[in-house]
């Protein structure tokens, strides 16, 4: 599998994380998170294989997430409920999103992600 890259252009941090992609030569499909915001079946093989709890995958600082006063609303739902959500607009999911062969990586920390280059 080729790594994916979900991102929205217009965030400085996904801007940031693009550009060290390229500069250390690590190929990527590129995919804009609200022209092609992930599906509900995608989420739930990412989440499991990511093992990281689905509230984390909130973009906790966007204006949709605090709109829908989520903070207060996601204890209250189920798994499937929170996922339904997320596929429901990109916004709401925390980016850039990078899914590779063996990690998946949420939000831009450059120490995590050179992994990438061993």
């Amino acid at each position: 599998m080729k790594n994916i890259f979900i991102e929205y252009p217009k965030c400085s941090t996904c801007q940031k994380a693009k550009k060290w992609l390229i500069e250390n030569n690590i190929e990527f499909k590129d995919r804009n998170i609200v022209e092609e915001t992930p599906t509900i079946e995608e989420l739930e093989q990412w989440i499991k294989i990511s093992g990281i709890e689905i509230k984390k995958w909130f973009n906790t600082s966007g204006l949709k997430y605090k709109e829908l006063n989520l903070k207060d609303k996601l204890s209250n739902m189920s798994d499937e409920e929170k996922i339904k959500l997320l596929s429901s607009d990109g916004m709401l999911i925390k980016r850039p999103l990078l899914i590779s062969d063996n990690q998946i990586y949420i939000g831009f920390k450059e120490e995590k992600w050179r992994s990438l280059l061993q």
